[in-house]
């Protein structure tokens, strides 16, 4: 066994963990710190294969922007603590049930479908550098980055406008 392998399959259980550990966490703080740990581990994978840039704007973006968000409208509401949800009584038994299938279908096409997986191919001295992630995103995926941040923008605004509060009409205006 190489060391990347190894390394490899650390990682993934540590990033399996903490998705499973995010998911049943019942304090919200907690659950976002997991969700770090997973981006951080995801990070991990890119430079295992090669994409230090990816690597990085995975910590940036996510681990960094998006969690600092999240900790931000947490500590905001006051939702540190999530209680007991009243739910319908199907809720549960259809969830597992679709877990069921889907871990049927998984473990069919692994034990099934080996021989028409492709071999592992190593990626190319350019993968994941700046300049090959700012070609294929400003030449080939150019409309839907712009549809994303006009999306983004007017996410912004709506926020803005539905957390505007309207001043109070006592100070004599």
């Amino acid at each position: 066994m190489s060391i990347d392998l190894i390394l490899f399959l650390i990682l993934a259980l540590v990033a399996i963990v903490t998705a499973v550990s995010m998911l049943f966490s019942r304090n919200a703080v907690y659950a976002a710190l997991f969700l770090i740990l997973n981006f951080s581990s995801v990070a991990v994978f890119y430079l295992l294969l090669n994409a230090p840039f990816i690597a990085l704007t995975q910590i940036t973006v996510y681990a960094g922007a998006i969690m600092v968000l999240f900790l931000f409208v947490i500590m905001l509401l006051g939702a540190e603590q999530t209680g007991p949800v009243s739910s319908s009584w199907w809720l549960q038994p259809s969830a597992l049930i679709s877990g069921a299938v889907l871990m049927g279908e998984a473990l069919y096409i692994i034990f099934t479908q080996v021989t028409l997986l492709p071999s592992a191919v190593t990626p190319s001295e350019s993968f994941g550098t700046p300049a090959s992630v700012g070609e294929i995103l400003f030449n080939q995926y150019l409309l839907p980055f712009e549809v994303t941040s006009i999306l983004l923008l007017v996410a912004m605004m709506g926020a803005i406008v539905l957390s505007h509060s309207e001043k109070q009409s006592g100070s004599g205006s």
